[in-house]
């Protein structure tokens, strides 16, 4: 294994006239092609190991002999574990540097993907998808404060679109890969190809990954954290950024984990292989992430977010169609949709957080994987219980509390803009 960079900091201004002083990395500059192919590596890798089993829920009901709450479980396990890990792993990297968490979570991360495909019962196979998420859970806030310490400011949203559009593709490829292995070779062999390629990913990401040069290791006294993470918890618009991912993959953890369970049902009862090839749809959300930035700057935050929850609905609308070609249509619009929100959201955390950013991140994670638990569990109760409206229903009131909160923000923004400055500066 290449060694790994610690992220040792850097002090502006201590440099010689042969060593000049560095600067962030924005588009066209040294080091931001790597950066940027190295985040992919990793988000691509993130999403790919941590819904590995999302497309192959109906093959485990089968062999296990299980419920779709049950199975479902392999999914909520994984992303749960994540939403309660990541802030004390957050903390960690504040001390120990984002480039060295981010690598001992990927390393452990794939070690138990390989031994996932071997779990003997569906207890075992829940518990180690938990070991997995945890795990997970070093690589996503700590690239987030990696980004936003390394990066141009007027780069972060584009540079934190990469990185979710590499979020995109694994999800993709990982059910597509698991899909058709699982078809061919059944499912165990679906998660082991996935195994192998995210340890194809964990690979480039060490090579490719640029040192940190801004990072400044802090404390990690606890009672310094804590007051970190309560003062990002009295932020009101963070506290509202991180209600917004939370509903937001609610609507995606009901959609994808149930939409399997549909499709291989009556009248389309497709094969797993085609199941996973659906998965492609991700390539959307991949453009559309990638996209977040240009949008952000033509419409504001705001607008891009009701241009979001807006695509995202009309989609939920369309997948109750009896007509294969109108759910994949619905099933486009609502993965532009939210991956849209999602990166409008946390590169917006990202730039809030002016201290902690490592804990605001994680804050944002957490709210946004307890959101694809629940949706996840939530989504395949209700459709065992009254079938695929009654899923778009719960995606449909996650999909009302974006819109309400984020009509809230515009009167808060409103109300702050007419606020005299000496209120202001009360506050």
């Amino acid at each position: 294994m290449p060694p790994v960079h610690t992220g040792a900091p850097v002090i502006p201004g201590a440099s010689t006239p042969s060593s000049p002083a560095p600067q962030p990395l924005s588009p066209g500059r040294p080091g931001y092609r790597r950066m940027s192919l190295a985040l992919f590596a990793a988000g691509l890798a993130t999403f790919a190991l941590l819904y590995s089993t999302q497309a192959l829920l109906p093959a485990i009901s089968a062999g296990f002999g299980v419920t779709a709450g049950q199975a479902s479980w392999t999914v909520s396990a994984a992303t749960g574990a994540l939403a309660l890990f990541v802030l004390p792993l957050s903390a960690l990297s504040e001390r120990f540097g984002r480039t060295r968490m981010m690598t001992y979570s990927m390393v452990i991360a794939v070690g138990v993907a390989l031994l996932v495909p071997f779990a003997p019962n569906v207890e075992w196979l829940v518990a180690l998808r938990a070991v997995q998420g945890a795990a997970i859970a070093g690589i996503p806030a700590s690239a987030m404060a990696y980004l936003a310490e390394e990066v141009k400011p007027k780069a972060l949203v584009a540079a934190i679109g990469l990185f979710v559009a590499g979020n995109s593709i694994g999800g993709m490829s990982g059910r597509l890969v698991t899909g058709w292995a699982a078809q061919l070779w059944g499912w165990r062999a679906g998660l082991l190809a996935v195994a192998l390629m995210a340890l194809a990913c964990a690979a480039a990401f060490l090579v490719l990954l640029p040192r940190a040069r801004f990072f400044r290791p802090a404390s990690l006294n606890p009672r310094a954290v804590g007051r970190t993470v309560a003062g990002h918890l009295r932020d009101p618009l963070l506290l509202r950024l991180y209600g917004i991912g939370a509903l937001f993959m609610t609507v995606f953890g009901a959609v994808y984990t149930v939409i399997g369970y549909r499709l291989v049902d009556e009248p389309f009862s497709l094969g797993q292989g085609v199941i996973g090839s659906i998965f492609l749809i991700y390539l959307v959300g991949t453009v559309s992430s990638a996209a977040a930035g240009k949008l952000v700057a033509r419409t504001g935050r705001r607008g891009a977010l009701y241009l979001a929850v807006t695509t995202t609905a009309l989609g939920l609308l369309l997948s109750l169609s009896d007509s294969l070609a109108v759910i994949v249509l619905g099933l486009v619009l609502i993965t532009a949709g939210f991956f849209a929100g999602h990166a409008v959201a946390s590169a917006a955390v990202s730039r809030t957080a002016k201290t902690g950013r490592a804990q605001a991140s994680a804050l944002y994670q957490s709210a946004y994987y307890l959101g694809s638990s629940a949706g996840g569990t939530l989504g395949a109760l209700a459709y065992h219980g009254a079938g695929w409206a009654a899923t778009v229903g719960i995606a449909l009131l996650a999909v009302l509390g974006v819109v309400s909160i984020t009509l809230y923000g515009s009167h808060a923004a409103r109300a702050e803009r007419r606020m005299p400055a000496s209120a202001m500066g009360a506050r």
